[in-house]
């Protein structure tokens, strides 16, 4: 008896906990393919730019971490930088309505023409669903994919967990260094860092 009732729970509780069993990505592994509504109001599809490099970068423009990139013109000389040679670069907005950071895509927009940044594009993530798939921590976190599909980097941007924008110039970018080693067909010599920033703020 006891086992004919705790079955219907078992499979009910697996059924549940299925989305939340789902592997995130992990270097050295295929970057797990999502769509998502960017701030222009386009779909992006990341499986669409198979053939090129793509940066991910987490996002939160409440976050000093973040200001340390955006205020100093660090994250957006990278974003210039790059994608003139033809990287896609993906800035990603995984805060929950209500929380730190959080945007619509008007106030997205507006932000974007004020801090003159130069991302390909900047993709909504409300429900967290993007985030969860690559396991991002803490804002920013950088993530880099190969033209193969495959996640070489992860983690901090550079070597200075610091809000002091006096920091940045002196820092080793670790997004830098993965792009320049794998475009020159190298190996990657840091492929995964522990990322540093404010926490993502998800739904919960």
């Amino acid at each position: 008896m006891k086992r004919s009732i705790l079955y219907p729970i078992m499979i009910a509780l697996i059924l549940c906990l299925a989305p939340l069993l789902i592997a995130a990505a992990k270097v050295g592994e295929a970057a797990p393919d999502f769509t998502a509504t960017a701030s222009n109001g386009q779909t992006v599809k990341l499986s669409a730019n198979l053939g090129k490099y793509v940066v991910l970068e987490w996002h939160n423009n409440g976050c000093p971490y973040v200001g340390k990139q955006y205020n100093s013109g660090n994250m957006q000389r990278l974003q210039k930088q790059w994608t003139a040679r033809g990287v896609v670069w993906l800035t990603i907005l995984s805060s929950a309505p209500g929380k730190q950071g959080y945007v619509t895509a008007s106030e997205e927009n507006d932000y974007v023409a004020k801090m003159h940044a130069k991302p390909t594009a900047a993709l909504l993530d409300p429900t967290g669903e993007i985030g969860h798939l690559y396991d991002a921590k803490t804002s920013p976190q950088m993530v880099v994919i190969n033209p193969q599909g495959i996640v070489i980097y992860d983690g901090a941007i550079d070597d200075k967990p610091t809000t002091d924008l006096n920091d940045v110039p002196g820092a080793t970018n670790y997004v830098n260094l993965a792009l320049e080693q794998a475009m020159a067909g190298k190996k990657v010599e840091t492929p995964a860092t522990r990322p540093y920033g404010c926490s993502v703020k998800y739904a919960n």
